[in-house]
C-alpha cells in the first residue's frame, strides 16, 4: 500500500509510475517561482493497473488533507477514474465522455476532476500537423494503445471545427482486449470519424498495421513502453510509409520507438516528433487548474524555455 503523510506546506503531487525520473521533479519548482505560486511537489508511484482500493486511498487522501492542493494524473487516468469517480463532486464533460481523468484539483468546497489530454494533446499535434494536412493528403491515424491518450487524440479529431480537415480512418491498436471494449464504448457516438479498433497481442502484429498505411500518415505510440516499461510495440522490422508522421509521446526512456522511427527517417521522408511539448502542454493545463490561474500563450513559452534549462 502507497504510504500518504499530510502535507506540512501547500502540496501539488505527480501520481504515476516513476515520478521520481520525470524531470518535472526539478522543473516544478523553478515554474513554480515563475508563476509566483508557493507549492512544493511530490510524487505518487502506483504500479500500472494498480487495485482500486490503491487508488481510493489516493483520492480520499488528496480530497481530505487540507495542504494538498491537486494532482496530475498520468498512467493511471483512466483505472483511477473507474475506482473513485464516485469520490469526485465534479467531473467536466471530457471526462464523463473518455471515463478518465489527468486533473484532481479544489474549487471552494469540490474536489474536481479534469481531463486535460484532449487539449492538451490537440495543441501538442498542432505543432508538428501541417495545416490541412489530411484534407490534402487523405492519409490515417494508427493509435497504439487504448488508453487515455488515444481516446483524447480521437476526440481531438472529432470536434465540430476539425470538419472537412480530419483522417481517413482512425485506428485503435492494443495487446488487450479489454481495454479495446472500453475504449470503443467511451468514443461511441463520435462525429465526422471513420473509427476502427484492433487486437494486437504481440508487436509483429503492429507492424503490419503501419506498413498497411497509406503515405502521409500518422502512427502514435500511446502505449507508456519505453518510459513505464522497457521495450516498444513495433519490433526492428517495422515499415514506415513515406511521408508520414510518427508521434512518440513519451520525452523520457529508452524511447526505443522513436529510435525505430529514426531509423528509417531519411529514407522514408518521415517526421519523428517526442512527446516534449506533449509534457509541457499537459502539465501547464492541469498547473493552471489546480493553482486557479491563467498561463498565456508568452508564459508558456517561457515555462518550456525554463524547462529546457541544464
Amino acid at each position: 500500500m502507497v504510504d500518504l503523510q499530510p502535507a506540512q506546506r501547500p502540496s501539488f503531487y505527480f501520481i504515476g509510475v516513476t515520478t521520481g525520473q520525470s524531470s518535472i521533479m526539478k522543473v516544478f519548482p523553478k515554474w513554480a517561482g515563475a508563476l509566483g505560486i508557493d507549492a512544493e511537489i511530490r510524487g505518487i508511484d502506483l504500479p500500472p493497473h494498480a487495485p482500486a482500493e490503491e487508488y481510493r486511498k489516493v483520492v480520499d487522501f488528496l480530497k481530505n488533507d487540507p495542504l494538498s492542493l491537486g494532482a496530475l494524473v498520468t498512467t493511471h487516468k483512466i483505472d483511477l477514474y473507474r475506482a473513485c469517480r464516485d469520490m469526485f463532486d465534479y467531473a467536466d464533460p471530457y471526462a464523463e465522455k473518455l471515463g478518465e481523468v489527468s486533473s484532481l484539483s479544489k474549487h471552494g468546497s469540490e474536489f474536481r476532476a479534469h481531463a486535460k489530454d484532449p487539449i492538451s494533446s490537440g495543441m501538442a499535434l498542432e505543432r508538428f500537423v501541417p495545416p490541412r494536412f489530411w484534407a490534402d493528403h487523405g492519409g490515417e491515424v494508427l493509435l497504439l494503445g487504448a488508453g487515455g491518450s488515444s481516446l483524447a487524440m480521437s476526440l481531438y479529431f472529432s470536434r465540430e471545427d476539425a470538419a472537412g480537415n480530419i483522417p481517413s480512418r482512425i485506428t485503435i491498436a492494443n495487446r488487450s482486449e479489454g481495454r479495446l471494449v472500453s475504449a470503443k464504448a467511451a468514443l461511441a457516438g463520435l462525429n465526422h470519424v471513420n473509427l476502427q479498433f484492433v487486437h494486437n497481442p504481440v508487436p509483429k502484429d503492429n507492424d503490419i498495421l503501419v506498413a498497411a498505411l497509406p503515405p502521409f500518415s500518422l502512427v502514435v505510440n500511446a502505449t507508456g513502453l519505453g518510459k513505464d516499461a522497457p521495450g516498444s510495440p513495433t519490433t526492428n522490422a517495422v515499415s514506415y510509409p513515406r511521408n508520414s508522421l510518427v508521434w512518440e509521446i513519451n520525452y523520457r526512456g529508452d524511447l526505443l520507438f522513436m529510435r525505430q522511427a529514426m531509423a528509417q527517417e531519411k529514407e522514408k521522408s518521415l517526421h519523428v516528433e517526442d512527446g516534449w511539448n506533449y509534457f509541457i502542454y499537459g502539465w501547464t493545463q492541469v498547473i493552471a487548474e489546480v493553482f486557479h490561474i491563467t498561463i498565456d500563450l508568452s508564459t508558456l513559452e517561457k515555462l518550456s524555455g525554463i524547462a529546457k534549462e541544464k
